[in-house]
Parts: structure tokens; sequence; C-alpha cells
């Protein structure tokens, strides 16, 4: 497949290389203390377990998704402005059309999910609709799902969060199931082997989360700035994120909380409380940051945004 036309962020892309390097290193670090201390004929067991999730998250995401969030896919005929709209966006973009869903939801939103770009699908939710966007303004937040699944950003966070599902597991299975058994490092009285695996285990996945988070921040200011340069108008994705941040107060509380365990797919989250706005755990960055990158932009690309946030 040809390139796609969506401007590179150097900048962002050193940024996300260094958090993969250090989920790494990390990764390395957690296989080294597993085969130390696991017992041999568990090792398997537990690294199987492992990739079959991984598995069915890297191949059936886009499932996945759509199901949690009871999407449904729609047709030209049922849709038609929506598929207008993404074909002539991909087409901008030099990008194979993904496949198109609804979600009927009341939380105004939009997500990109699937491994690349040939299995791709981009959800609009009905909340969305009435958000009294701009034709413009709808652009740039489709842009901004399309650049998500242009730079397969669900495929690089699936592998990413991998060495934290691997994590997880193994704590649990020293918890429920005492992996490593009674044994002690070294002397009878030295310290439980199944109490060092539960320890390093949760240190490594609490180090990883943190890690993800960060490249899940980083991949949404990268989906931001290659979005609007691909439309050349930032001042639309950003009033776009400004209207929908602010349609998110008028939805209701229990709404917003069943939709929060797909923020890391949304446009712009859904949260429930100004708590879950601590900066270190968030999946996107807040929107003033974001929007204050597109005002650079904006300014890169000569355009004066001088009426934002009035």
């Amino acid at each position: 497949m040809a390139k796609t036309r969506f401007a590179p962020d150097r900048g962002l892309t050193s940024r996300m290389v260094l958090v993969m390097f250090l989920i790494g290193l990390l990764a390395v670090a957690f296989i080294a203390a597993l085969v130390a201390f696991v017992p041999t004929q568990s090792l398997p067991i537990v690294l199987v377990f492992a990739a079959l999730i991984l598995g069915a998250q890297f191949f059936f995401s886009d499932k996945i998704a759509t199901f949690a969030m009871g999407a449904k896919e729609v047709s030209r005929e049922q849709e038609p402005a929506l598929h207008a709209t993404v074909e002539r966006l991909c087409a901008l973009a030099n990008m194979p059309k993904p496949r198109i869903a609804v979600a009927e939801t009341s939380v105004p939103n939009a997500f990109a999910t699937g491994r690349n770009p040939n299995n791709a699908v981009i959800c609009v939710t009905r909340g969305l609709y009435r958000s009294q966007l701009s034709q413009e303004e709808l652009d740039g937040v489709l842009a901004h799902e399309l650049s998500h699944v242009a730079h397969r950003d669900v495929m690089v966070i699936t592998i990413a969060s991998f060495l934290g599902i691997l994590a997880g597991i193994v704590a649990r299975m020293a918890f429920w199931f005492g992996l490593g058994g009674d044994r002690r490092d070294n002397q009878d009285d030295g310290v439980p082997i199944q109490l060092i695996i539960m320890l390093f285990s949760i240190a490594t996945y609490a180090i990883s989360f943190l890690l993800v988070r960060a490249l899940s921040r980083y991949r949404e200011l990268a989906a931001d700035r290659a979005g609007a340069q691909l439309t050349g108008n930032p001042l639309a994705l950003a009033t776009a994120l400004q209207k929908i941040t602010g349609d998110m107060g008028k939805i209701p509380q229990q709404d917003l909380r069943a939709a929060e365990p797909f923020n890391a797919f949304y446009f712009a989250p859904a949260f429930s409380s100004k708590e879950s706005l601590m900066a270190v755990l968030a999946t996107h960055p807040s929107t003033e940051k974001r929007v204050e990158e597109l005002i650079k932009i904006g300014h890169e690309l000569g355009q004066d945004f001088g009426q934002i946030g009035r």
C-alpha cells in the first residue's frame, strides 16, 4: 500500500520510541525474573495463556470494541453523509476506507479500532450528531481517528500492553494458585518465592501501566497534529474538541461511568468526575493541552486563532 499523506511528527515519534524502548527493557527484566523464579513446568502455561489473550486482542480488537460499545456497522444507504465524509478524507489521506459503525449512546464521541488499515472500523456515537458540529469540525474529528488507523495505533498499544497483561496474570496466579510454591530464596529463612513473584509482577504491572498511558497520550497528540494538517484546519479540530468536552457535562453520570472503560479508544475521554483527570494516569492529554498544541499548528500554517475559546 502507498504511504499515507498523514504528516509525521518527529518529536512525538521520538518520545513514543523512547517509551517503547523502556517497555522493552522492562519486559526483558520481567522475563528474566520469570525464568529465574517461576517453576519450569508452570512457565509455559503462563506464557501460552498470555499469548492467547494478546492474540485475541490483536486479531479481534475491532469486533471486541464494537461489540462492547453496542455499535453496529452501517451501510452507505443507512448513513450516506457519514460514508461520504470518510471516503473524502480517505482519498485525501491516500488510505483504504475503513468500515463504519454507529453506537447508540448519548456520549458524544468517536473512536477507531482494528489492527491495520485493512481491518479497521471507525465508529461514531449518536451523541456526536447532537453536538452540533459543523462539517469542518466533523472532518477534524474523523481525520483524527483515521490517523490512528493509518499509524496502526491500536496495534502499537496492544503490543505495548502485553507486558502489563502478562504481569497481571503472573501476579494473580501467584496469589490464587501459589505460583512458586513454598520455596524460598537461597535459605530456609529467606523470602518466599511466591511473594517475590507477586511483588515483582505488581511492580512491573504498575510501571508498564504508566508507560502505556504516556504512550497513549503521545499518540493522541500525534493524531491531533496529523488530522489537523490533513484537513488544513486545526481551528475546526480545536473547537470540535471543546464542544465535545463541554457536552460531556450534560451527559448523565451513569452514562459517563459506563463509557469510561473505553476512554483509550475515544476522541475525547468520558470522565464522570474531576478526580479522573489525574494527568499521569490519563489516556488522553487535557483538553487545554490539546487545544494549545492545535493553536501552535495553526500558527505554523499562518492561521489566526484569536477567537478560539471566546
